[in-house]
């Protein structure tokens, strides 16, 4: 079992490809770290992403551990054609024609994949390929052929399927491709936990996405990709309509001069963090290590200075997908978010947030769990806003989100500084955090004496109405053992040696016995819950289950001689812990 990560704040997005598609290879990238597996829609068909989500999933569910799902779709990506003698070199002032029309490609003319070519694309207009490695200008229009006319102005070698891009030209193509519509739906039904949309321009863009998401009934969380001059034009529009976003240098760099990147990406951040948005951080970061066991130092100062802006995420790409050395990659990012968060500077509380209440309490939430040294907070979330607000004001204290829901605790795991924790509903807010505490302590997350901030929302139903802030102290968990019924039970502990000590019973008590024969089922009724040293034979399973209905728990080592008559304790049955009661309010 994969154990939680409360010492890394910052969440590591690993895109899956050949390299990293088999259960072995998935299970090695959570264990070193991985929170979040990317698939890239620009490559593989249907059948392969169904077979790598599904193992995804399986390979999760033998860790125990809640890894996310990102899917990101191609957008419209404009493509060379093949070329029909292979690759071809370019030299700066050769003479070069780009054109819609489909052409066998050559050393003189490339087919380009954008109907609109010649309609839209102006002369005097920069042309980049290839990432701009090969960069021509328009020096004449042909409409009647559909073609552009171009000077190289640097060279380079230009192959089948190269990108293109033209970052002086606001093209009319939108976001959404019908390719990206099939694909969407395929990933909703597949039950993905994120939607990264690429090639955002501007919020109709955004607006398009939400509306098909919500019309097939879903509502999948979705992440803008920025990596056009335009998006950064309107992203004051932009960012209030995502769930997230993603800086994708790589397209970026193309689109304007690359040192305006760097600078680029800490406006972003500073302007997602201000709104609470989770940001990820993507491209080239440990590129290196596609072929290298070892980064350079320069990656390592690019993966440090995202996390100091503050990154939700960092994202792997070849990496991981194509790469020698995937398990490494995670690795390194691993070890180097640990480190430069252990010295981790204060960080600003001036953000854009509104002044409304559940981020008054989170707020709180993140000061009095500094100032009381708390060992962790636990936001209890439905939907995974309170654990989110806790999260915006990016506490030193590691943030434990208790939820109910398997598909919160999934998204959960981009955003910064929370690791999620599955817990069954219980009937009040009370008991689910005494069940957290419980289960945290069994598994090694917390302590006995622990001292916790607890946060959660009181209106029912109503997601991100954060209106509640406890302290609690984790209590000690007494005894383990195989739980029969549901929810959980508080009471007096009554110890049961002899068949005529089950008189004694009080209302609301727990009974403890040794075995089952111990206790008459006509003294028994009014206990709220019993607690045996022995296992239940199937007759007696059936008849606690099916007649008598009280909440049972068997199999607990020595429970008549470490459980003390009288002492207040609580059961949780699903998880069979009998916990001491020492919450305080």
């Amino acid at each position: 079992m994969a154990q939680i990560d409360l010492i890394r704040r910052t969440k590591i997005v690993a895109t899956i490809g050949p390299a990293t598609e088999s259960p072995e290879r998935l299970r090695e990238l959570i264990l070193a770290g991985a929170t979040t597996f990317r698939l890239n829609f620009s490559h593989g068909d249907h059948s392969e992403h169904a077979a790598r989500i599904s193992t995804i999933r399986k390979v999760a569910q033998e860790l125990r551990i809640h890894i996310g799902i990102l899917q990101d779709l191609q957008g419209p990506k404009i493509r060379l054609g093949r070329f029909e003698k292979g690759p071809i070199t370019l030299k700066r002032g050769d003479h070069f024609a780009l054109t819609s029309r489909l052409v066998r490609c050559n050393q003189s003319i490339a087919t380009v994949t954008y109907e609109r070519l010649a309609d839209e694309i102006g002369s005097g207009s920069r042309i980049l390929l290839d990432d701009g490695r090969v960069e021509m200008k328009v020096r004449r229009i042909d409409n009647d052929e559909q073609t552009l006319h171009c000077l190289v102005t640097c060279g380079g070698v230009l192959s089948n399927n190269k990108g293109v891009n033209f970052p002086d030209v606001q093209l009319s193509v939108r976001a959404l491709t019908e390719k990206d519509r099939q694909d969407l739906i395929f990933g909703l039904e597949q039950g993905v936990d994120w939607v990264a949309l690429s090639f955002v321009r501007n919020p109709s863009d955004m607006k398009e996405i939400r509306n098909l998401i919500h019309k097939h009934g879903y509502n999948t969380p979705v992440i803008a990709k920025i990596e056009k001059f335009e998006a950064i034009d309107q992203i004051d529009g932009i960012l209030p309509l995502c769930d997230g976003v993603m800086v994708a240098r790589g397209d970026l760099g193309v689109e304007m001069p690359p040192e305006e990147v760097p600078l680029l990406q800490k406006e972003l951040i500073r302007k997602a963090n201000g709104l609470g948005i989770p940001i990820i951080t993507a491209t080239q970061m440990l590129d290196s290590m596609v072929s290298s066991p070892k980064p350079t130092r320069a990656e390592v100062s690019d993966v440090a200075n995202a996390i100091l802006d503050g990154t939700d995420a960092v994202m792997l790409s070849n990496e991981t997908a194509v790469g020698d050395y995937p398990i490494e990659a995670v690795k390194t990012m691993a070890q180097i978010a640990r480190r430069i968060e252990k010295d981790y500077p204060q960080r600003s509380t001036d953000t854009h947030l509104a002044c409304t209440i559940p981020n008054a309490i989170s707020y709180a939430v993140s000061t009095i769990a500094r100032q009381l040294d708390a060992a962790a907070i636990l936001p209890l979330t439905k939907s995974g806003s309170t654990a989110h607000n806790v999260s915006k004001f990016r506490p030193s204290t590691p943030i434990l989100a208790i939820t109910s829901e398997v598909a919160v605790a999934r998204r959960l795991q981009l955003i910064w500084g929370v690791s999620p924790l599955l817990i069954s509903e219980q009937v009040n807010t009370s008991e689910t955090f005494t069940l957290a505490m419980g289960v945290a302590q069994v598994k090694g997350i917390l302590k006995e004496g622990d001292l916790v901030i607890q946060t959660a929302g009181t209106l029912a139903g109503v997601s991100g109405s954060t209106d509640l802030l406890k302290v609690g102290i984790v209590s000690t968990v007494l005894g383990r053992g195989i739980g029969l019924g549901i929810g959980s039970v508080t009471g007096r502990i009554r110890l049961v040696e002899k068949i005529e000590e089950a008189t004694r019973l009080e209302p609301g008590d727990i009974l403890v016995a040794k075995e089952m024969k111990l206790l008459p089922l006509d003294k028994i009724i009014n206990a709220s819950g019993i607690i045996l040293e022995s296992n239940l034979n199937n007759a007696q399973t059936i008849l606690i289950d099916s007649q008598i209905c009280i909440p049972t728990i068997s199999n607990v080592t020595f429970a008549t001689r470490d459980l003390l008559e009288g002492e207040l304790v609580t059961l949780q049955i699903k998880e069979g812990l009998v916990i001491q009661y020492n919450a305080i309010e």
